[in-house]
């Protein structure tokens, strides 16, 4: 095996790494949120709750996927044109985790947490 496919298969793991990311987060978020129904919960955070776990598993899914292309499209065949596919997928993919992290957070990732306050160094500290 050369290192051309050794960089490929690599790349491939990951992307596969992502997809069980998901999917794994995905099972464990409903199977919580089931249990947490049938044991009669019903909290106003209960959804909210379920949407976050589900969005934390496809936001860390979409960074495997993002090397895997990265790795599979770079380091293997560095054309113009397969350079200029990965940005493209890699720029959807950037949106889409901007996207899930504000619905996540509910605010923007500028804006200081609700709560916050700063320790001597100047970083945030959240209240919880």
């Amino acid at each position: 095996m050369n290192v051309e496919h050794l960089i490929q298969a690599v790349g491939t793991a990951v992307e596969v790494a992502g997809v069980v990311v998901i999917v794994v987060g995905a099972l464990v978020a409903t199977a919580v949120f089931g249990y947490r129904v049938t044991r009669g919960e019903r909290s106003g955070g209960l959804y909210r709750g379920y949407r976050q776990s589900l969005g934390r598993a496809i936001l860390l899914g979409l960074e495997f996927l993002v090397a895997g292309d990265i790795i599979g499209t770079v380091a293997v065949d560095p054309s113009l044109q397969s350079v200029g596919v990965l940005a493209a997928i890699v720029l959807v993919r950037t949106f889409l985790s901007f996207s899930l992290e504000v619905e996540l957070e509910g605010r923007w990732p500028w804006q200081k947490p609700r709560g916050a306050r700063h320790n001597a160094g100047g970083a945030a500290v959240t209240d919880r």
